[in-house]
């Protein structure tokens, strides 16, 4: 699947946000990037925002526009909340999941690990990053990449505790997807229902 391989500061500093993860770039250059980023004043219109909100999901979570809208389309059918809906389904991926075990630094490394058959949903092999994970499967890193060098150095001194909807079991380096997240327990700065209105005009 293609996939932004672009500046990634140059991303975050368009929202204003370390999306990716921590930016030295954006902590220097805290506003938008090109000549005249420093000196924009122009107001954005309600829909740009929206627009706005909706990228800034796609990037956070590396998914492009057709399987963001098909993510979004099975939203809609599901009952409760939308945007909430939205948010949950993005979160059950197995990239993130795998990227919210701590098993890899950013979520990119994590699809990488997925697409190299690194990580195993319930002892069998799935090197697709867009994966639903279910309630009550077990994701871990596969045995023989136990050792790998990326892995190690992310586990190490990661709080495994921050996330209440996974557990993580160190016998089998990897946890257990307990439930569907909370809105208040998924921490990305997403406003949702703005992509849901977006969706909807």
């Amino acid at each position: 699947m293609a996939r932004y391989i672009g500046p990634k500061s140059r991303i975050a500093r368009r929202f204003g946000e370390a999306i990716f993860g921590p930016d030295k770039v954006l902590s220097k250059k805290n506003y938008a990037p090109g000549q005249h980023g420093n000196n924009r004043r122009k107001k954005t219109s309600e829909y740009g925002l929206m627009l706005a909100e909706k990228q800034k999901a796609k990037y956070t979570y590396g998914v492009l526009e057709r399987q963001f809208r098909n993510l979004f389309e099975k939203a809609t059918t599901k009952s409760g909340v939308t945007g909430e809906i939205l948010l949950q389904l993005l979160e059950s991926r197995l990239d993130n999941v795998v990227f919210r075990l701590g098993i890899a630094p950013t979520r990119a490394a994590a699809r990488q690990l997925v697409s190299h058959k690194h990580i195993v949903v319930d002892g069998k092999v799935v090197n697709i990053p867009s994966y639903s994970v279910q309630p009550g499967q077990i994701v871990a890193v596969r045995e023989k990449a136990k050792s790998l060098e990326v892995i190690e150095a992310s586990l190490a001194g990661f709080n495994h505790s921050k996330y209440p909807w996974i557990e993580w079991d160190e016998n089998v380096k990897g946890g257990k997807f307990l439930h569907m997240p909370e809105r208040a327990d998924i921490p990305e700065n997403i406003k949702e229902q703005m992509i849901v209105e977006l969706y909807s005009k």
